[in-house]
């Protein structure tokens, strides 16, 4: 990220991990041209849909700024002027693309602004009086937190997200919050937690007796579990099991998922080459090459200077210089 980007997105800032209050900031009723309706939510939930394909498609740093623009000139007004029985569903409606713009900032590298767009999709899922959308907002910001190295703020908003959670909540959605806190008890360190809590997010999971829900409320499926796994256990030291997990959530991804095959082909790469594989590490690579060249995201690019530093001593195996030099193309 240069200069001018860093300036603009706002710095990650420690302070603003703290579980936010009830909506403070939040558009109030007021004049409007016309009155809200359930077909206004429908729109918004619709291009919400279409620009997670996008964001699934291409990456967090794609289409980034037209998430911001329809956020604030279609929907803000919208809820400036809400009222009425279709206020609440507004209000769930914005939540979840105030949620997307922070996900897709988080993966193009604006940190800050990241955490800026989790804060008011929770503000705006208070006014709608749905514990689900803090949650969720909650748990992503664990996840940004632990990969920013805030471990033990990561923790702390796994745990948050976790104990939001009603009676009642699907077991899908339980078991993708509770993925997570694995994952940040193993970057904390606490190994025999970590594993407990990794072993009831797949009873959660096997549980699971609705479809897979969509990006707002945790598309979590196995291919998903077996990513969180691989995360888990890589913190915890484990490499051959998180090596195993990541091929294995790797070989079962869809084609539409270019963003996350890239990442997490990348992380699979990347323990290879710890566990002293490098060829095995730049032939993941060039497998990739396809999402790899299409794919915008901050996340993979640092993965893949990692991944360049670690070939360095094994530039002269062909499968290694010929995925350094892909990797070389595509960080320019």
């Amino acid at each position: 990220m240069n200069r001018r980007t860093a300036l603009s997105a706002g710095l990650y800032s420690l302070a603003a991990l703290a579980v936010p209050a009830a909506a403070q900031t939040v558009p109030r009723p007021g004049p409007a041209a016309a009155r809200a309706g359930s077909g206004d939510v429908e729109r918004i939930r619709e291009m919400t849909r279409r620009l997670a394909d996008a964001d699934d498609l291409y990456g967090g740093g794609h289409a980034r700024a037209a998430v911001a623009a329809y956020f604030v000139g279609d929907v803000a007004p919208l809820l400036r002027g809400s009222t009425g029985a279709a206020r609440p569903d507004l209000f769930r409606a914005a939540a979840e693309l105030a949620y997307l713009a922070a996900w897709m900032a988080a993966d193009g590298g604006a940190a800050g602004l990241a955490q800026r767009y989790y804060v008011q999709a929770i503000r705006l899922g208070d006014e709608a009086s749905d514990p689900l959308v803090r949650s969720t907002a909650l748990r992503s910001m664990a996840v940004q937190a632990v990969e920013l190295g805030h471990a033990a703020q990561g923790l702390a908003l796994a745990d948050a997200a976790a104990a939001g959670l009603r009676r009642g909540c699907p077991a899908r959605t339980r078991a993708w919050i509770t993925g997570m806190q694995a994952e940040a008890n193993a970057a904390t360190g606490n190994h025999r937690q970590a594993l407990d809590q990794l072993r009831v997010a797949e009873q959660n999971l096997e549980r699971a007796d609705s479809l897979p829900q969509s990006h707002w409320t945790g598309n979590y499926r196995r291919e998903s579990h077996q990513h969180q796994a691989g995360l888990t256990l890589s913190a915890l030291g484990d490499l051959p099991g998180a090596e195993e997990h990541f091929a294995a959530s790797l070989g079962s991804r869809r084609t539409t998922e270019r963003r996350s095959r890239a990442l997490i082909g990348t992380r699979l790469a990347h323990v290879q080459a710890r566990r002293g594989e490098p060829e095995a590490s730049a032939v993941t690579v060039l497998g990739l090459r396809g999402d790899l060249t299409v794919v915008s995201s901050a996340r993979v690019t640092c993965l893949l200077r990692a991944l360049r530093t670690a070939w360095q001593p094994h530039r002269a195996e062909p499968q290694v210089c010929e995925a350094d030099r892909l990797a070389a193309t595509l960080l320019r």
